[in-house]
């Protein structure tokens, strides 16, 4: 009789409710649906916090990633992220998606490595990669004429065609990331999302809309 009170007791309890509800909800944890072959050309509207920019994606120069980039912002997955890695004389990176669910996902989907057709001028776009057929959501916009990026296999599919002086005040106080400095954390950014770099380095340049660009 007793084992029956308590669990009786139990069952009444209210559970409560799961503050990661919403996130576990999101639509990108179902990466097979984010699978589209983007066209030949197209463009890339960036909406943030420092101003517009315009990004000119080309197909031809490295199909694998441009197809990616444009199924994930088709699918919103830049939306809201933090460009939090920004290294004055370099480049800047984002691809880091604000619920860490998501990023748990996406972090094993590896794109094979794309040819190297066009070089890591300045204003480039590329994915960033840690070792061969590692791409997955990160990419970076090169401030600089980044040639020696070519011959590590780091292959461009597109590039700033307008806003470039957005791009270049894309906010680099916090400088680089462990452990070249003390910037944000990469693997930090990844298991706790934007509620970490908004906490941690508040004054990062926000995307507030990532968007296939239609010309009126």
């Amino acid at each position: 009789m007793l084992t029956a009170l308590a669990v009786l007791g139990c069952a009444n309890e209210e559970v409560p409710p799961d503050p990661d509800a919403e996130l576990r909800r999101d639509p990108l944890l179902r990466a097979d649906n984010y699978k589209e072959t983007a066209p030949a050309r197209f463009q890339v509207s960036l909406e943030t916090s420092a101003g517009d920019v315009l990004i000119d994606v080309h197909r031809r120069w490295a199909p694998i990633g441009a197809d990616r980039f444009y199924s994930l912002v088709r699918g919103g997955y830049y939306n809201d992220a933090r460009i939090y890695r920004v290294v004055e004389g370099f480049m800047a990176q984002f691809g880091l998606n604000g619920n860490p669910y998501v990023n748990q996902v996406w972090k094993s989907e590896f794109l094979v490595d794309d040819p190297v057709i066009e070089t890591n001028s300045r204003g480039r776009i590329a994915f960033a990669k840690g070792g061969r057929h590692s791409r997955t959501t990160e990419v970076f916009i090169s401030y600089k004429d980044n040639k020696a990026l070519d011959e590590e296999g780091f292959s461009p599919f597109g590039e700033v065609i307008e806003g470039m002086d957005v791009v270049d005040a894309f906010y680099d106080g916090y400088g680089d990331g462990p452990p070249r400095g003390d910037g944000p954390y990469q693997a930090m950014a990844a298991a706790r999302g934007n509620a970490y770099l908004d906490t941690e380095f508040p004054a990062l340049t926000r995307i507030t809309l990532a968007s296939i660009y239609t010309q009126n």
